[in-house]
């Protein structure tokens, strides 16, 4: 697979693109790449250009777009993660992983035993770093649309959200260490279902959370009898139901 570059705006046959300044130092600096080397644009909607290097340089480096290719590698399931933020590095991992697994949307949201509470102005800080981190994901791993990274949101502010425009199609889902029913239980949804996983914190929801949460209509499942961490259940989870319902 060729070296694959994101590319903000519109792209047309036959366009010379200039690259951003992150994307031209990974060509010249990482990838070593040379004028004439063949690439991958895309814009995020919908399938990719075949490109060469036209010029590359220390100061600046421009693509010639040479075809479109209407091909996609996205995921049949529909699945928002909704996960309880983490400490850094944990969190970037997950967000990375997810989308690599193939998540359409991803919902950071704060819990009463979360370890990070952010201020907006480092909410926004993180929002902006998430994103890069999605581009990136989606450049290594050959996806041409971006998943959506949202807002960071209270816990019971996205549940009621959700509650209120949430529709009796959707499948809503929360790991669970005192769950009864394991994921491989659950009946496969139709294929246009919207399924949003729920991922709690490193010391689990409250009671509380836990009620509220059952009251929005989730459904409490297990993966195994064994405790897993936060950024390990979010990814065996989507991977699970990339298995038993998606392209895996």
């Amino acid at each position: 697979m060729y070296a694959r570059f994101y590319h903000p705006a519109k792209i047309a046959i036959g366009q010379l693109i200039e690259l951003s300044d992150g994307n031209k130092h990974h060509a010249a600096r990482v990838l070593r790449l040379k004028k004439g080397d063949a690439i991958t644009i895309f814009n995020d909607h919908g399938g990719e250009f075949s490109a060469h290097i036209e010029n590359i340089s220390k100061s600046s480096t421009t693509v010639l777009i040479d075809a479109h290719h209407d091909m996609d590698c996205e995921s049949p399931l529909d699945i928002t993660l909704a996960q309880a933020i983490c400490v850094n590095e944990k969190m970037d991992w997950i967000i990375q992983k997810a989308v690599e697994l193939g998540v359409t949307s991803i919902q950071p949201v704060t819990t009463a035993r979360s370890i990070v509470h952010l201020s907006d102005e480092r909410s926004s800080k993180r929002l902006q770093h998430w994103q890069k981190i999605i581009i990136s994901a989606c450049e290594q791993c050959g996806r041409n649309h971006l998943p959506q990274i949202l807002p960071l949101i209270l816990l019971p502010e996205w549940l009621s959200n959700k509650k209120a425009t949430q529709s009796s199609h959707d499948l809503n889902l929360m790991l669970s260490t005192t769950a009864t029913e394991s994921l491989r239980n659950i009946p496969q949804p139709p294929a246009s279902t919207h399924i949003a996983l729920l991922i709690g914190p490193e010391g689990g929801f409250t009671q509380e959370e836990e009620v509220a949460i059952l009251h929005t209509g989730f459904i409490p499942a297990r993966l195994g009898k064994r405790i897993l961490r936060t950024e390990s259940a979010a990814l065996a989870a989507i991977s699970a139901l990339q298995a038993l319902w998606g392209d895996f």
